[in-house]
């Protein structure tokens, strides 16, 4: 008893409101956290697209929808989220499927395993910015380590539409392929050495084995590596912004820096750049939604 005592009278009486008020303390930074970075700026922009909202003049009052209608018929937005829509489809075909190549190259117990895992990720840990100076530099026809070669052959990697995005699809290849790289390979891993087994006991050859196989059970894996890199192609900026400022010609205008152009560039309109952060919005909803249902198993409801 003398040594139980001193347990009890340390305890504390436990409220009837102590677990939710608990699980509202430490929810609390990361909804202050969301709210402040997320919530407020959207609202703020909704704010923005139905007003007339000069750069440097403030919000000069509602000006809805005829901000909406001026977006719609800017004479590069169709350009623009044509070139995007390219761009995205382009990029995701590749970077998916060099990922699960990767994945499957590195999966087994081999000698180079890790070396192969670390020189694959190592570009991910660079920022895309960083990476996009980096090639920058290595594409220019002056500065580049490849300027004598590009001159005497004739060769220009930012100078024509085609160059410029294949040269920039390159970049974001290199910098984000070993990121897709690990996420297959944990989908990999966490299929069940047991149906390989029984596969492999009933006859199947490894292309079955594949296709009925790792390819189904892949299928949460490629949901969320899907999302992401559609997701981050239709907002793609730093590349574009940094080697090809849009051109030649306008070519590689995404629709971001289309945004960003209308923003703090020639219209200097506040108001229009909101209207298309809005539709910009909207069309990713409405992807991701027909992409997760697109990628939901039969047997989920």
């Amino acid at each position: 008893m003398t040594q139980t005592a001193p347990l009890l009278r340390r305890r504390r009486p436990r409220t009837a409101f102590g677990g939710p008020v608990q699980g509202w303390l430490y929810a609390a930074p990361t909804a202050i956290f969301v709210a402040l970075l997320f919530v407020v700026p959207l609202v703020l922009v909704v704010q923005m697209s139905a007003s007339d909202w000069p750069l440097l003049s403030g919000n000069r009052g509602i000006n809805f929808p005829e901000n909406y209608a001026d977006a719609v018929t800017h004479r590069l937005f169709w350009d623009s989220i044509r070139f995007t829509l390219l761009y995205t489809v382009i990029t995701t075909v590749i970077l998916i499927g060099l990922g699960l190549g990767l994945a499957l190259l590195v999966q087994e117990s081999t000698r180079w395993k890790g070396f192969l895992r670390t020189a694959f990720l190592i570009p991910s840990a660079l920022g895309l910015a960083s990476a996009s100076l980096l090639f920058y530099v290595l594409y220019s026809p002056i500065a580049g380590p490849f300027a004598g070669l590009m001159k005497s052959w004739g060769i220009t990697f930012l100078g024509t539409p085609e160059g410029a995005l294949w040269s920039t699809i390159f970049l974001i290849v290199w910098r984000f392929a070993g990121f897709y790289m690990l996420l297959m390979l944990v989908g990999l891993q966490g299929i069940p050495d047991d149906i390989y087994e029984a596969a492999r006991i009933d006859g199947s050859s490894a292309w079955q084995t594949f296709r009925h196989i790792t390819v189904p059970l892949l299928t949460p894996t490629f949901a969320l590596t899907t999302v992401m890199c559609v997701t981050g192609s239709l907002l793609a900026f730093e590349q574009f912004y940094i080697l090809t400022k849009g051109g030649p010609d306008n070519s590689t205008m995404t629709v971001v820096q289309l945004i960003y152009n209308v923003a703090f560039q020639g219209q200097n309109s506040l108001g229009i750049a909101g209207a298309l952060s809005v539709i910009v919005l909207l069309a990713l909803i409405v992807i991701n939604v027909f992409q997760l249902r697109a990628f939901r198993r039969p047997d989920e409801s």
